[in-house]
């Protein structure tokens, strides 16, 4: 079993990384399920066992994709929750009935997003992919956090990605009103912000058991990428010849993989606040020509307490967790 997970990489599936593994009795709950990798998540997680909670903006589409997991798994406890992570008042309200319906949590993967999409503003201002990437999923997680205590040990998983090589946070400008809009620095801002909230997050309640991952699933063709034309391919295409790497793509298995590895892997007890890819923990690499790894600046512990602040500000809610 060990010399298996050690041999993890960029093609282990779903269903290889949780051989063995009994969820019988945890609850878990994964955003952006409708479809994609939130999708293929779920199902893995419901194949163990676990009771699993969806969300979805498209409920009927949510129901459909609850039903075939049902089916595919023999697993009847898997629900579907409406979530709209660009309205503050849809995540507030999803927060209350997710907190009336269940006491706690165990396993929380923030799965949805946007990418690369052209200039555009949430419901409530923010600039769309901060707003929904980052600000959407640190609202609704603070909200849910003491589902999580109470579900301890419990592990939450952000998805961030390679692009978060792309850029900092511009901590001056997160909504682009001063700096010229670009769809993958946005982007890139916001895949950061996904590492940097993992690292508060584990520092505020990683020694209360909930232990937080964020992780690069890999390049794989979803909905994700429904913004993206023949200039965006070509960016990326020539980025990874810069580094002299092929851009390898992932079956949507294999790109949930990782998720579910940072949700379940018991050889990560105690190790959060980290950044993992292709099923294991990158190395730190701010070298340019190297495709792997997470920067530094991702892992800043003072960046990411800046963030949490900056997140706060922007929500007019204080968080001390």
């Amino acid at each position: 079993m060990a010399s298996t997970r050690e041999a993890f990489g960029h093609d282990t599936t779903t269903d290889e990384v949780l051989e063995g593994i009994d969820l019988s009795g945890k609850l878990a709950l994964v955003t952006g399920a409708s479809a994609g990798l939130g999708a293929e998540t779920a199902r893995a997680l419901a194949s163990r066992g676990a009771e699993v909670v969806i969300t979805a903006r498209n409920m009927p589409k949510g129901e459909e994709v609850a039903r075939q997991i049902r089916a595919a798994t023999g697993n009847a406890a898997v629900e579907v929750e409406e979530l709209e992570l660009g309205s503050v008042t849809s995540i507030r309200n999803f927060a209350e009935r997710f907190l009336e319906r269940h006491a706690s949590l165990n396993i929380l993967i923030n799965n949805a997003g946007v990418m690369a999409c052209p200039f555009d503003k949430t419901e409530d201002g923010f600039e769309l992919q901060f707003g929904t990437n980052h600000l959407g999923h640190f609202l609704m997680t603070c909200l849910i956090a003491p589902a999580l205590e109470r579900g301890a040990p419990a592990r939450v998983v952000s998805l961030s990605s390679r692009a978060h090589t792309m850029s900092d946070v511009f901590f001056d400008d997160v909504n682009f009103e001063h700096t010229p809009y670009n769809q993958w620095l946005s982007y890139g801002q916001s895949k950061t912000a996904n590492v940097l909230f993992a690292v508060e997050l584990e520092r505020r309640l990683g020694h209360r058991g909930v232990h937080a991952y964020a992780v690069h699933p890999g390049v794989i063709e979803t909905e994700l990428t429904r913004h993206m034309g023949e200039a965006d391919y070509k960016l990326l295409q020539d980025r990874a010849a810069e580094r002299k790497t092929p851009m390898r793509t992932k079956t949507v298995s294999a790109g949930a993989a990782t998720s579910i590895y940072a949700a379940t892997a018991p050889e990560l007890d105690g190790r959060g606040g980290t950044y993992l890819e292709d099923c294991g923990i990158a190395p730190v690499s701010d070298d340019e020509k190297v495709a792997g790894g997470v920067r530094s600046y991702a892992i800043d512990p003072q960046a990411a307490e800046r963030l949490w602040a900056i997140s706060e500000k922007m929500l007019g809610q204080s968080f001390p967790l």
